[in-house]
């Protein structure tokens, strides 16, 4: 049986990640989702082993301490992680896994799965990026302000990955992912060039 694919997916927050994750998920539904663990409180649109598993700070650190985790970071004072076993089930069933992370986990994943195919998305600007963080209604304008705060330094790693994906057209940014997950997607490269002038747009400091 051949092995299965790790499909590694980052973002910085408001990019439109999850959004793109589930469309591609419905799209493709051979792919398996990884359901991270977290101690983030569940919002109440979210359901327990659908969009996280959700874990008390004890839990999480013991979970953590027994090497559990594939990655796992602190992100906005919140902790996630990867479940080991799971992903190496399904990837050892055959079945490409993807994973939804941020770039902390993306960099220990690689380390550990250096075969994996890691993804970032970009959002179209900063402005786009800000409308669609307090078009959320979930967070605080004290957390929209932190996360903006934060987002160019996450885009600051966009090399660290194999593929860019530009969230600027919904329906083109899933089949640019669908292409990835095909492996026809030569033309995604991180290091492409007509991609430097948005980059620099987005790292620009304010």
């Amino acid at each position: 049986m051949t092995r299965g694919r790790l499909i590694v997916i980052a973002a910085p927050s408001g990019a439109g990640k999850t959004s793109l994750v589930k469309a591609l998920l419905a799209s493709e539904p051979a792919l398996r989702l990884s359901v991270s663990h977290t101690t983030r409180r569940r919002r109440e649109t979210e359901q327990e082993g659908r969009e996280y598993h959700f874990v008390s700070v004890p839990e999480f650190e013991r979970l953590r301490d027994a090497g559990e985790f594939l990655e796992h970071a602190r992100v906005f004072d919140n902790l996630y992680g990867t479940s080991r076993a799971y992903v190496g089930q399904q990837l050892g069933a055959g079945h490409d896994v993807v994973l939804e992370i941020d770039w902390q986990g993306a960099q220990q994943v690689r380390r550990a799965m250096p075969q994996c195919v890691s993804v970032f998305i970009l959002p179209p600007s900063r402005e786009a990026l800000a409308k669609r963080l307090a078009g959320r209604a979930t967070d605080t304008a004290q957390v929209i302000a932190r996360r903006l705060a934060d987002a160019a330094a996450d885009m600051s790693h966009y090399r660290e990955f194999d593929y860019l994906v530009v969230n600027d057209d919904f329906d083109r940014a899933v089949a640019d992912l669908k292409r990835i997950v095909a492996g026809d997607a030569q033309d995604l490269h991180s290091d492409r060039p007509e991609l430097q002038p948005l980059i620099a747009k987005l790292l620009k400091s304010t």
